[in-house]
Formats: structure tokens, sequence, C-alpha cells
């Protein structure tokens, strides 16, 4: 019986030079979870707390998770792993529980994936196949016209094949960003639009009939994602495309905006989910409802859950935690990614970065 003999949890804060993105993120906690087990093999995973507050109750929830179902015990396949510790959220819910599982998950899936010398994309089920990528890293809803449309034009000359500039959720300005971005874009690249929960419902129509007559790809979260009964009313608007989902946690949060195809994209996140084990169940049930799936962001792992489920369309580049992680695929010359050869998910992080960025 192989068994796992270290289980830890470490928090890094992690602090950025400059805000970055829709949300001006200019911090993130990350919480590593480390395993070994007793015939040698090892991995490691990662999650977060975007904006920098909330990763010390995440750690604990990740040591708790360690302390009473992994350390110790045998090793079990990684969906069996995440099964077993999401059935203990019944009377304390998601919340910090699901944010610290993801960091179990993705270092089980590593683990399982190394013990086997093969990439996470075929542990996971897949084979490699290279992915499109759009350009989202450098857009802020701050961002003049101009300058919006001067980071498209940079994201479209590396051969990407759609950028996502952000939107203000204010009528005039959002379409002078789509004008000047469209200006800049050459025949086949796409552009999406990020509104960041902005609007309400009423901006969110207009924002989505203007979007439609600018021929954008699909506008992401116009509205926040508890606002069901919005994006209800959104679906038979007749506007641009939608796309949600980076705030839902756990699976069952995606079943209304599937079944009921509230959107066009569904955009799982790490963290929220609860790693790469619900990931892939959304992704493989959004295929049956002809729903396209464009993870949030950390395009070099989910470019492993892409060979494994065929409904992922586009990899989100938004570099945020890259610098703190080497072993990154790199996109290619014709905009695509696909994942490494090395065993397991192919990310390094360096001792030096960890007593760089650990917390005391």
């Amino acid at each position: 019986m192989t068994t796992i003999d270290r289980a830890e949890a470490v928090l890094l804060h992690y602090r950025l030079d400059k805000p970055v993105g829709g949300s001006g993120v200019s911090a993130v906690d990350v919480v590593v979870v480390d395993l070994a087990d007793s015939d040698g093999a090892v991995g490691w995973g990662f999650t977060y707390v975007i904006g920098g507050q909330g990763g010390a109750v995440v750690l604990e929830a990740a040591r708790g998770q360690l302390d009473r179902h992994v350390r110790g015990q045998e090793r079990v396949p990684p969906p069996a792993l995440w099964r077993r510790i999401a059935a203990g959220f019944n009377r304390t819910g998601p919340g910090p529980n699901m944010v610290a599982l993801a960091a179990v998950d993705v270092a089980a899936w590593d683990l399982e994936a190394r013990r086997r010398g093969i990439p996470l994309a075929e542990a996971l089920g897949g084979a490699a196949r290279h992915v499109p990528v759009y350009g989202s890293g450098g857009f802020t809803a701050a961002q003049s016209p101009e300058a919006a449309a001067e980071t498209a034009a940079a994201h479209a000359a590396r051969g990407l094949g759609a950028v996502k500039p952000r939107a203000r959720g204010r009528g005039g300005e959002d379409i002078r960003v789509m004008e000047a971005v469209r200006s800049v874009l050459p025949d086949g690249v796409d552009m999406m639009l990020d509104a960041n929960e902005k609007c309400d419902l009423v901006a969110a129509r207009r924002l989505l009939g203007a979007a439609r007559e600018h021929g954008v790809l699909f506008v992401e979260e116009p509205l926040p994602a508890d606002a069901i009964e919005g994006y209800r009313a959104l679906a038979s608007s007749g506007g641009a495309p939608v796309a949600a989902g980076e705030h839902l946690q756990g699976r069952t949060a995606f079943l209304p905006f599937l079944s009921e195809r509230l959107v066009s994209v569904i955009q799982p996140d790490l963290a929220m989910a609860g790693g790469l084990t619900p990931v892939v169940e959304v992704a493989r049930l959004a295929e049956a409802f002809d729903v396209g799936v464009a993870p949030h962001f950390l395009p070099g792992l989910f470019v492993h859950v892409a060979a494994a489920a065929g409904a992922v369309t586009w990899l989100e580049e938004f570099p945020l935690l890259e610098p703190l992680f080497e072993g990154w695929p790199g996109v290619r010359e014709d905009g695509r990614m696909a994942p490494r050869e090395a065993p397991g998910h192919g990310l390094v992080l360096e001792d030096a970065v960890r007593r760089m960025y650990q917390a005391a």
C-alpha cells in the first residue's frame, strides 16, 4: 500500500509592481501544497486569493484538509480524494474550503502524473493539442481608447487570435473602446469584452447590444455572478454572446448557466471551482450543452485540461502568477499553446522564490 508520507502547506504573499486588469489587482495570496508518497514520488499544487486578502484563512483550511484526509493515509486517485475532502463541506460550505481544496487537488494530480512519468494532460485522460490563446493582459478599465488599441495591436502582432479589452459599463466610453480596438485588429483576429461585473441589467443590455454591432465574440461578466435572474433576462435579449463563471464555486453552481444556456462560454477559475477535478468535469458537461470553455487565466496549466476536454476553445493569457513559477509553456507563432512533455504539470517553484514571498 502506498501512503502519503508528507503533506504540507505554506502561504506566499505576492505583491505586484502595479495594479493590473479590470479589477486593479495589486496583490495575490498563494497557498502552496507539497505532497510526497511512501514510494518517493512527489507533487505540488497551488491555489490563490486574488486581491491579497484571505490567504491565511485558506492556508488553515488547506492544512486542516491535509491533516484529516491526506497525511499518513493511502494514496487514492485524485477524483476520489477530491470527493472525500469536499464531502466535509456540508456544514461549513465551500468558501475558503473550496479554494484550499484546489491546491490539494492540483498537487494530487501532479503526484499522480509524476508517479506514472507522464504529462498532466495524459493523466487527465487527454492527448496534447494546440489551443488558441487570446490576449487579456495589459488592458484596464481606466485605459483610453487609444491605449486599449495600442495594447490590442501588440497582442495581434504576436499572433494571438483574439484580444479582450475592459469595459466600464458606460455606453459611450465602451463604444469608443470597441471602435478603437476594432480599427487596429487585422482580419481574423477577434475581439472580446470584459465588463468585470460592473453593469446593472439596463447597462448590461445596452452593452450587449453595442457589442453585437461591433462584432464582439463575447462579453464577459456583464452582471455579478449571483445575478441569476439577470442572466436569464440577458439570455433572451438578442445581444452579443455572454461569458461568465470565474466567480462560481463548486460544480453545481455552473449547472443553471449550462443547462439553461445562460452563457455561450463558461469560464471556470481554478481556485474558485476547487481544482482541476471539477474544472475537467465542468468542461465535459459544457461539451454536452454545446457551451464553449475558456478558463480564467493560467493558460499554461489549463492547456492540460484542454487536452482532456474538447470544449475548451480558448486559453486566456493574463500574466499574474507566472513570474513565481518556471516551466510555463510558451505561445507559438500561430497564437496557440500546447502542454510541455515534462511529467506532471511541469511547473517549478524555486526555493529562493518561496523564501522571498513566504509569510512568517
